[in-house]
């Protein structure tokens, strides 16, 4: 891990593919502001939850002007079953060699019953137009945090 990020500081200005002709850079919002979150993995309990989550409230945040970006390391086509099959709407980014993940601080060490390994650190970051970060969230826990980050951005955007 080089990187790590604070609040204040320049996202990282990494691109990465949404689909086969499209990619997003993840430091350079199309409008006023957009949500990065991370999570480890399509299909499993928390990062269904927290995608559903961020999808049920897509239009709170269009309004808002603000795109939802979720990022993991399954690829393309894992993304898309898992849209299709959890009937997601945000966008979903492909970082198969982790290089977004590790510039944004989230590709960590992790523990699991006595045994160590790489992995993604589930986190979310509100990146301004500016490209700077306007707020944070590392080790999130899923229930509620979808409204938090809400809460986050119409604060931000409407100081």
């Amino acid at each position: 891990m080089t990187n790590r990020p604070e609040k204040g500081d320049k996202a990282p200005n990494v691109t990465i593919p949404v689909s086969d002709e499209e990619t997003v850079n993840l430091g350079k919002p199309v409008g006023p502001a957009h949500v990065v979150y991370f999570y480890p993995r399509d299909n499993t309990p928390g990062c269904t939850t927290e995608s559903i989550d961020f999808s049920t409230l897509k239009p709170k945040f269009e309004a808002l002007g603000a795109q939802i970006i979720g990022v993991s390391k399954d690829s393309l086509k894992s993304h898309a079953n898992f849209v299709t099959k959890k009937e997601l709407t945000v966008t979903l980014a492909s970082d198969e060699n982790a290089d977004a993940c590790e510039q944004f601080g989230v590709w960590v060490e992790k523990n699991m019953y006595g045994k160590k390994y790489m992995g993604i650190e589930r986190s979310t970051f509100i990146v301004l137009a500016d490209g700077s970060i306007g707020a944070l969230w590392r080790k999130v826990k899923v229930k509620g945090h979808a409204q938090a980050v809400l809460d986050e951005l119409e604060a931000i955007l409407n100081a």
